[in-house]
């Protein structure tokens, strides 16, 4: 492969060709498009004495050598806890490049050996279903969303987005100009009917271009798609020609059940999760779970656009990533990318390139994944226990089958109607000493003064700040609504532990 191609699976017997969406483009991204200079003088071959970029000569790269301590994952069956990695300035590994090579400006696609492993580990994970896909790198999925939206709409169209969602894009959206049409959620994320009804019901001055959502441990409502909820929504996606871009950084979070024995399911409303309301006492219990099949996985047409990334399953500031789509929709975002950020950072892709291909391999890999899996399992089923103890009667949360967040209505009673009680509950618990996101950010209808709701991340914190934390917010609460707390005197009395730069202090959690 020629350095920085997109990785991409040319041609299979057995596959079809993608369909051709690019009618779906606004029009800017519609024709050829190439980087000013390759249009004028096309790629350098070896034989040419290439004078014509403005590139740096690596003999003033002053980064002799790189080196990194990687852990082993603990499931894995390797004999040590610990291995080095190097990434040398002139010497490449058997896969992965120099340091001159990833310190030197690339094109939009991303290190060959990066992308190289992104794409043996898409085909093993999602296997698509026809020919002539790849993988190109990002920097991370907030960028991915930018571009992956810039193909399809600009400004003053829209797009088909969920009644909650990440912050992040809606801003995005607003940035672009692009107006977001909301559609309902229910406990297994975007419903399908609502989908279908936006698309029935579209007055805007261009046909529904392209659907957003978060399929797996949806941000913020912790939402799954089940397997047949997927399929239903690709159905509506090919009845009107809809592009999906698959938003999915918490697909390998996916969580085991978890059974609360003594909960009540309730209903909080026809366009919101079904959740599970708070009761005094519950037991947990995990069983074996596949993951279940990505969007990208059942796509015959080649209409999913898919964003991975990172930063949730090895770090977020390496800020690294990857884009699967067809070959063809990679050339577009290959551009935008050379007009933005180029690709990640070299150093960063250098270190996952090494790590995932020299040290770890795909057994090692999938063996982090497994064992990230186990510990958001238990971060949540702690989590749960102890809204279950101290929130019961004030919350009715979704108990999350993937990803690190706990989405709550406050139920704040005869004040439910006071369009204060959100500010009023929010300065409480600062007061109290807690912090969580109002739900407000998260409505792609904009903010509504009874929008009553909290995400609470289990993914930080440490385990034993969970249970003062929780009785601090049922404190919060209750001066709110005037309920009396439901936890023991005992409890609510728990003090808060604060660490500080000496050591920790306790605080008691009614100052």
């Amino acid at each position: 492969m020629a350095p920085n191609a997109i990785a991409t699976n040319l041609s299979s017997d057995s596959l079809p060709m993608p369909k051709d969406l690019s009618s779906l483009f606004v029009p800017t991204m519609r024709g050829p498009i190439k980087s000013a200079f390759k249009s004028v003088m096309g790629n350098p071959t070896l034989a040419m004495i290439n004078m014509a970029g403005g590139v740096p000569h690596p003999n003033t790269f002053p980064i002799l050598q790189l080196q990194a301590t990687v852990k082993a994952p603990t499931s894995a069956s390797a004999a040590q806890s610990e291995s080095m990695l190097l990434l040398d300035k002139t010497r490449r590994s058997q896969t992965t490049e120099s340091l001159d090579e990833l310190l030197q400006y690339g094109d939009g696609c991303g290190a060959d050996s990066y992308c190289n492993f992104l794409y043996r580990h898409t085909q093993r994970v999602h296997n698509p279903q026809y020919a002539d896909w790849g993988v190109i790198a990002s920097c991370g999925n907030t960028d991915s969303i930018g571009k992956a939206v810039a193909l399809f709409c600009q400004p003053g169209d829209s797009i088909l987005v969920e009644r909650w969602t990440f912050p992040g894009t809606l801003s995005s959206l607003r940035a672009a100009g692009v107006a977001p049409v909301s559609v309902a959620l229910d406990s297994e994320g975007m419903i399908p009917e609502d989908l279908d009804r936006a698309c029935h019901e579209w007055s805007g001055n261009t046909p529904p271009r392209a659907v957003y959502l978060v399929p797996t441990g949806q941000n913020p409502t912790g939402a799954t798609m089940s397997l047949v909820r997927r399929k239903a929504i690709y159905a509506v996606a090919q009845k009107h020609n809809l592009a999906i871009i698959e938003d999915d950084p918490y697909y390998f979070l996916q969580l085991p059940e978890f059974v609360a024995t003594s909960a009540t399911a309730t209903a909080i409303g026809v366009d919101e999760p079904t959740t599970t309301t708070a009761s005094s006492s519950a037991s947990v219990r995990s069983r074996p779970q596949s993951l279940v099949p990505s969007l990208l996985s059942m796509d015959i047409d080649g209409r999913v656009i898919r964003l991975d990334s990172f930063s949730k399953i090895l770090a977020p500031n390496l800020r690294c990533g990857w884009i699967t789509a067809p070959r063809y929709i990679l050339d577009k975002i290959q551009i935008l990318n050379e007009t933005t950020t180029l690709q990640p950072s070299g150093v960063s892709q250098g270190l996952i390139s090494k790590m995932l291909n020299d040290v770890w391999g795909m057994d090692g890999w999938n063996a982090h994944l497994q064992e990230l899996r186990s510990v958001y399992t238990r971060r949540r089923n702690i989590f749960i226990q102890m809204v279950e103890k101290h929130l019961a009667g004030h919350v009715e949360y979704s108990v999350p089958m993937a990803g690190m967040f706990v989405w709550m209505r406050i139920n704040f009673g005869a004040a439910a109607a006071d369009k204060t009680a959100m500010p009023r509950l929010l300065d409480a618990m600062k007061k109290c000493g807690v912090m969580m996101a109002p739900g407000m950010p998260f409505s792609s209808n904009g903010p509504s003064p009874s929008d009553h709701y909290l995400r609470a991340a289990f993914a930080l914190v440490d385990v034993d700040m969970f249970e003062p934390a929780l009785v601090r917010l049922a404190q919060a609460i209750t001066g709110i609504s005037g309920r009396a707390p439901t936890a023991s005197n005992d409890a609510v009395k728990a003090p808060l532990i604060i660490p500080t730069s000496t050591g920790v202090a306790a605080v008691n959690s009614s100052s």
